[in-house]
Parts: structure tokens; sequence; C-alpha cells
């Protein structure tokens, strides 16, 4: 297999489907999405996860979604998309991505109009608005490709033949449009004949580890091995560690990054055994405006996610209080380097992202 050939979208005649990562690893099948109760769904019940690529699914299904807006004017027509608007943003509360692709999907939308104002354009098409969207999710889906390669090349600089590299949850291709975020070294690494060595976490409670990166990496020929969450410190002490990767869905002004339940564990660990602990982050991840970890709304899902799930029968007394938070934020000083499209960012992390964004001003 082609180490890239995993697509988590597919466009056929116009049409839009996501791979349904909750059927994985059993069987590969593909959702077609054909309105905005389906794009929500799909977000919301982690059919499509992964920062980047519920920001690129939700771009496309807000496209999808304005087919059923029924209005003969523009202003009706924005009217109708700000509501499906509000209503996919509410699918997930942590991803940054899903609110970014929405507004920047509003945005363009608002630019067409402003052209349609300057052109004195008075007949509405809801057609030729309709593609002109479509080419926005495209583009989004296309950057955040580039973006992937890119920061697989700079964080494959940090990476040397031969390392044992460990990774938490899944931030690979299925994860984003392609390569992934920060299993794109490895993939490109591979092509290279690095030869790398990864452990994959398994990921408790969703298993994202077990059932997508232990997947997709076995699938492409990849030397990987599974281990359950609470291994990470026996395989970095046994010295099999050399540096661990993880992705990011939130990351604050101050360099504190919301990533999946378990990231700040693995962090603490990785300092305690002095290994270097790289977050792939891409810029439309970054959130200058929330200053500090403290300040990301940590999604809270439900306790049957822990205690019944899995399992053919409940593995867990009737009735048991559960916590079940998705996230939880490594705190900047466990953070050795932010890899993003752009290169790769050391402390302090408050002065430094800010550079990033310098040259859009």
């Amino acid at each position: 297999m082609n180490e890239f050939e995993i697509a988590p979208f597919k466009l056929t005649r116009g049409a839009f489907y996501i791979l349904d990562q909750t059927k994985l690893p059993e069987s590969e099948e593909y959702l077609q999405i054909k309105s905005k109760e389906d794009i929500y769904d799909a977000i919301s019940k982690l059919k499509v996860r992964g920062a980047p690529a519920i920001g690129v699914a939700a771009a496309y299904g807000i496209w999808v979604a304005t087919e059923e807006i029924d209005v003969d004017n523009f202003p009706d027509f924005i009217a109708a998309f700000l509501k499906i608007k509000d209503y996919i943003g509410e699918s997930r509360p942590t991803a940054v991505n899903l609110l970014w692709a929405l507004e920047r999907m509003e945005n363009k939308l608002s630019g067409i109009g402003n052209e349609m104002n300057f052109l004195n354009e008075t007949k509405f098409s809801k057609v030729r608005i309709r593609e002109r969207l479509f080419e926005e999710a495209e583009k989004i889906r296309m950057e955040d490709e580039a973006a992937c390669y890119a920061m697989g090349e700079h964080g494959l600089t940090l990476l040397k033949p031969g390392m044992g590299i460990l990774t938490h949850c899944n931030a690979g291709t299925i994860a984003t449009s392609k390569y992934g975020t920060c299993l794109a070294p490895v993939y490109l690494g591979t092509v290279r004949k690095y030869d790398f060595k990864v452990f994959a976490d398994e990921t408790r409670p969703l298993l994202q580890g077990a059932r997508l990166t232990a997947w997709e990496l076995q699938k492409a020929g990849i030397d990987v091995t599974l281990i359950c969450d609470n291994m990470a410190s026996i395989v970095m002490k046994n010295g099999w560690i050399d540096a661990v990767v993880v992705g990011c869905d939130r990351l604050a002004a101050n360099g504190d990054g919301a990533n999946k339940i378990g990231t700040s564990g693995v962090a603490i660990l990785a300092k305690e055994y002095g290994i270097p602990f790289y977050m792939y982050v891409p810029t439309s991840t970054i959130d200058l405006l929330t200053p500090t970890g403290s300040d990301i709304k940590i999604e809270e899902r439900d306790g049957e996610e822990i205690t019944k799930m899995w399992y053919e029968k409940p593995m867990a007394p009737e009735g048991v209080k559960t916590y079940n938070p998705a996230f939880d934020i490594t705190d900047a000083e466990y953070i050795t380097a932010v890899i993003t499209e752009k290169g790769i960012v050391y402390p302090p992390y408050d002065v430094n992202l800010k550079k990033l964004f310098e040259d859009e001003k």
C-alpha cells in the first residue's frame, strides 16, 4: 500500500463522504453527508475526528447544508447560513479548527456579497454562491494537506533514523486531509528509510491509538507496537523512546496545549526521563485569543465510554460515578517545541507564537 493512500474524505459526483472512524479497524465505511444534521452527528459522535479533519469536514459540511436553503435573495441566504453555522458549531467545543473553518466559510460568503454590491449585481444565484463556497472548502482542504506535509518536513529535522517514537491518540492521515500532523514525519521518514519504531498508546477510553493509529501505521507497513496507556513509563525507562510526538486540538497563546486525555501525563513522564516532547500544531489550531490552557473549555463525555463501551458486559458497578473529560491541558513547560507548517517554535511561547502571525498583519 502507498503510505498516504488512506483517504479520510471523498468527493464523488458532487457528493461528500467521510471515513466513519467509529467503524475502524473492523471495516472501512464511507458515510455520505447530506444535511446539517449529518455533519453535526459525524463530528459530535467522532465519526470524523482530529482537529484539522474536523475543520475540513465542517467546511464541506456547511457547503452541503446550504443546498437546504430555499430563499430567493442574498440577505435571506446569509441569515439561513448563519443559523446552520451556529448549529454545526455546537457539535464539539474544544477543537478550535471547527469554528475557525466555519468563520472562514462565513467570511467567504460575506466577500461574495461585497463583490455583488461592487458589481451592482442584483440577480440571486444560489448555484453560483454554492460553487464559491465549495471552492473555499476545497482551499481549506488543500491548505491543510500542504501544512501537514510542511510539518512533516520540519519535524523530521528533529528526529534521527532508528529512533523509538511514542505517540498518543491519533494525529495521523485520517485525522487530517493527508499525512497527519505528528505522524507526518513518521510517514515521510518511512519513505526515506528512517526505520522508526513507533509505540502507540491505546488512548483510553475511546482507544484512538489502538483502533486508529495502530491500524493506519500497520497498514502502511510501519513498525508499530501497541501499548496500554499505563505502560508509557516502563517503555521510557527501558530506553526504547527517543522522542514523543503528539497532535493538538487547541494551543493557547502561552503555549499550553489541549489534546486527547492522557497527553499531559505522557508529557510529564517525558520530562522526568529527559525525552523531548514535541507537539504538532497547524497555525489554524493556535488560538491567540485564549490566554492560557485554563481558559479552554474541556468537553466532557458520557461515562458509559468508560464502563460499558468496549465490553460484552459492564466492567464497573452499576450506577458508579464517572468523570470522562475528552481532553486535558499540557502545560507549556513540558513542551520541548511546537512544530507548525511555518516552522519550529521554541519557548518562550507567549512571545514566539505571535511571531508566526506577524507576516499576516
